[in-house]
This record gives C-alpha cells, structure tokens and sequence, in this order.
C-alpha cells in the first residue's frame, strides 16, 4: 500500500519560514517519478505548487513562489521537502504531496497524502 505522510505545517508570521516534509512508502522511486507539493484554500481548487522529477532532479514550481520556495527530494529515504522562505498570508492552506509517474500529482495514477495546514499571519 502506497502511503504519503507530511508533516512541518504550522503557524508562522509573514516573512518567516516552514520546511513541509512527505515521507513515502510502499512506492519504489523509479525512473519517471514525479512529486510535487499542491496547496489549497477553502472554496479554492488545488493548486499546483512545485514538482521535481526524480531522475534528473528537474524543478518546477507555481510564478508565486518562485524564488522563495524549493523542492527537494532524497531518494534513499524516499521523502520530499518542500523549504518555504519569505511565507506571505496568501500562501496559507493546506499543502499536500503527490507522488506518480511523470504527471507531477496530476491524473487518476497519482497518489496523495492528507495534508498538513501551513497559516501565515500578518
């Protein structure tokens, strides 16, 4: 059984920083692996974040949070990270981490974990 778990959510006043961790388990990191960090608000679709393809360690990540957020990822240990920098009250949500093959969380084929909740105050 696949199972994520993240953790490092919280609350932080703006500016400050968070580092979100997912453990994943039972999912062999292959060559086409893809995680990636989604956040969501209430009344809000999930929203893509950043992802990292396994192989290469190629990045992405949303224009919003760029330059402030980065993805890792250590594959003996199979978990992901997603370091947090310079946090503003928009980026308040719930994060949740998504591991596939090569559709960055995206499609039926993705496995998800249940979130942790990151509030960041004025």
């Amino acid at each position: 059984e696949v199972q994520l778990v993240e953790s490092g959510g919280g609350l932080v006043q703006a500016g400050g920083s968070l580092t979100l961790s997912c453990v994943v388990s039972g999912f062999t990191f292959d060559d086409d692996t893809t995680i990636a960090w989604f956040r969501q608000v209430p009344g809000k679709d999930r929203e893509g974040i950043s992802c990292i393809y396994i192989p290469d360690g190629s990045t992405t990540y949303l224009d919003s949070v760029k330059g402030r957020f980065k993805i890792s990822s250590d594959n003996g240990k199979n978990t992901a990270a997603l370091q947090m920098n310079n946090l503003k009250p928009e980026d308040t949500g719930v994060y949740y981490c998504a591991v596939s093959w090569s559709t960055c969380g995206m499609g039926p084929s993705a496995y998800w974990g249940q979130g942790t909740r990151v509030t960041v105050s004025e």
